[in-house]
């Protein structure tokens, strides 16, 4: 498999290329719009095309490279089939794989940050390799006070979907914001101040509800955004225009 683990300094996003070494099959999973032009220069080093765009959900604090991928690659867009977004090209379901050439990427239901949160597993030669989207972070996890978030399905989700997997398991989430790349379930499970050292239901749902995080400061445009598969709303900031001259000469 070729694998690279791309970062978005602004939005402090991880996109991650998978491709298929057999067939040249490839796929970025949570491309972001300002990294489009980064992401289409790796593809080219690589002598790769792109095949997929994958979400994890709706994001509230960056919109989509999705649009303009497809707009310059040809690329399916793919995501939660829940999300019911017309805008995409494939529904993901959990029970339901997804094969990016040879490789097989199995989708996880994980409500909590959203109603609709998938993560992504997948078996490299016996290593399991979670992309935990924004359910599980790095000692942390995604906040779930706005956007249908849930912190007991969340907990539930973490419990019942991540933490039953083998503690070996390679955890690559969405975002890190102290320069940290990758974790494990193991980890996880003994050092997350949230739900580590098996911290209760209630204990959590109280730390969750007394986090009191401020507005998220893009969501008024990015969500719009993002429901348009990374379309660019009217109420755009000015200095994020030019990132959707494509969408929309397009």
């Amino acid at each position: 498999m070729i694998f690279r683990q791309l970062f978005e300094s602004e939005s402090s996003t991880y996109t991650y290329l998978l491709s298929c070494p057999d067939t040249g099959t490839t796929a970025l999973i949570d491309p972001v719009l300002e990294t489009v032009e980064r992401d289409l220069e790796v593809l080219q080093q690589l002598g790769l095309r792109l095949d997929y765009a994958i979400e994890t959900h709706i994001h509230a604090d960056h919109i989509t490279g999705g649009r303009v991928l497809r707009e310059r690659t040809g690329c399916k867009l793919a995501g939660p089939a829940l999300d019911g977004l017309t805008c995409r090209d494939i529904g993901l379901r959990e029970g339901e794989p997804m094969r990016i050439g040879n490789l097989v990427l199995n989708p996880l239901y994980t409500p909590g940050h959203t109603d609709t949160h998938h993560a992504y597993l997948f078996d490299h030669g016996g290593l399991a390799m979670l992309f935990s989207g924004d359910a599980l972070l790095i000692e942390a996890c995604g906040r779930t006070d706005f956007q249908s978030g849930d912190a007991k399905a969340l907990y539930h989700s973490i419990h019942e979907k991540f933490f039953t997997l083998p503690d070996e398991t390679l955890v690559y989430p969405a975002h890190d914001y102290e320069e940290r790349q990758i974790t494990t379930i193991g980890q996880e499970k003994l050092r997350n101040p949230r739900l580590g050292k098996g911290r209760t239901l209630e204990e959590f749902v109280r730390i969750m509800n007394e986090m009191d995080l401020p507005y998220p400061k893009k969501i008024d445009w990015a969500l719009p955004g993002n429901e348009g598969c990374g379309s660019c709303p009217d109420n755009l900031p000015p200095e994020k225009e030019r990132l959707c001259e494509v969408d929309r000469q397009g």
